[in-house]
């Protein structure tokens, strides 16, 4: 199968060359980083490391995958799996066998990366994140009579199931509307352990207090909007 990789970055001079280059280019075609308004050398980082670097100038983190799946969708011939993963170096991109390892045996459409099944290195989440991955999945349990672990970013998801999904949200609540409109799709979901690091850099969405209450706020406000359609 052929897998293309969406990173959005946003000032991630100091960490996009380590991610894009540790990514093994055998298994992975093409990988797109989207500069989101960086105002550092981002992209011509990620450039020097091999990455197909395409710029979004509309502010956000789901604005800036919305970009990278219309590049990848103008690739030919089409992947059939693409990966999320975060320009702060926190995912670490040898996992990624595992991470696709169900959609290659066809057991699965989407795979999370669920960072609490896995070893978190110490400070690489800060309580507010632990906390508010446990509510957002509480909450998804209630609601729509699933258990996810997690709202791992480190994600696969078939290209097709992607595109069916209608992506729409142009930022902090993109992770929880592909997990729960891929329940409404009945889509196979699957998660699998992965090991998350302190990133590098400061988190522009937990490293500040409106970073997260605006988090917070869209990711439950994501959950309760889509649960009209149960």
């Amino acid at each position: 199968m052929i897998i293309d990789v969406i990173i959005p970055a946003w000032n991630e001079e100091k960490s996009i060359g380590h991610v894009v280059s540790d990514i093994d280019r055998e298994l992975v075609r093409t990988v797109v980083v989207v500069n989101n308004n960086s105002k550092d050398d981002t992209a011509a980082v990620a450039a020097s490391a091999g990455a197909k670097v395409v710029t979004e100038l509309k502010q956000g983190y789901g604005s800036a995958c919305l970009k990278g799946i219309e590049v990848v969708n103008g690739h030919e011939p089409l992947a059939d799996i693409i990966v999320f993963m975060d320009a702060d170096y926190s995912d670490y991109a040898s996992e990624m066998p595992d991470l696709i390892k169900p959609i290659l045996d066809g057991s699965a459409d989407m795979v999370i990366g669920s960072r609490a099944l896995g070893e978190k290195e110490k400070g690489a989440m800060t309580p507010q994140q632990v906390f508010g991955n446990w509510l957002a999945t509480w909450m998804i349990k209630k609601i729509y009579k699933h258990q996810y672990s997690d709202l791992g970013p480190y994600r696969a998801i078939k290209l097709s199931s992607l595109n069916d999904l209608g992506m729409r949200d142009p930022d902090y609540g993109w992770t929880v509307e592909m997990q729960v409109k891929a329940l409404h799709k009945k889509l196979n979901v699957d998660e699998v352990a992965v090991n998350y690091r302190k990133r590098i850099g400061v988190s522009k969405v937990s490293g500040t207090l409106k970073g997260t209450i605006l988090a917070g706020y869209k990711i439950i406000t994501t959950i309760l909007k889509y649960a009209k359609w149960t």
